[in-house]
């Protein structure tokens, strides 16, 4: 079964391991997560999520949402659900 896609990489902060994700399907804190950029990917679970600097459960289709990764996510990279 094919990973559902969630979003797409839009920015990378280096400094604290965070990625701004525009999401295109609900994302919530504790959801196991693919992220791929051509041969790159790595899995990684949604420990912490913000929307506008405030700490969220939850993030809905068209947010931009802030998520605290453990590798670099590149710019254009895809966020999947992991199955």
């Amino acid at each position: 079964m094919a990973d559902k896609q969630v979003g797409i990489v839009t920015h990378w902060y280096d400094k604290i391991g965070v990625a701004v994700v525009k999401l295109s399907s609900k994302l919530s804190k504790g959801d196991r997560i693919l992220v791929r950029k051509s041969d790159e990917e790595f899995k990684d679970t949604v420990a912490s999520l913000q929307i506008d600097h405030e700490d969220v459960s939850s993030a809905k289709k068209g947010d931009d949402a802030a998520i605290k990764l453990s590798q670099r996510a590149k710019e254009g990279a895809s966020v999947f659900l992991a199955s």
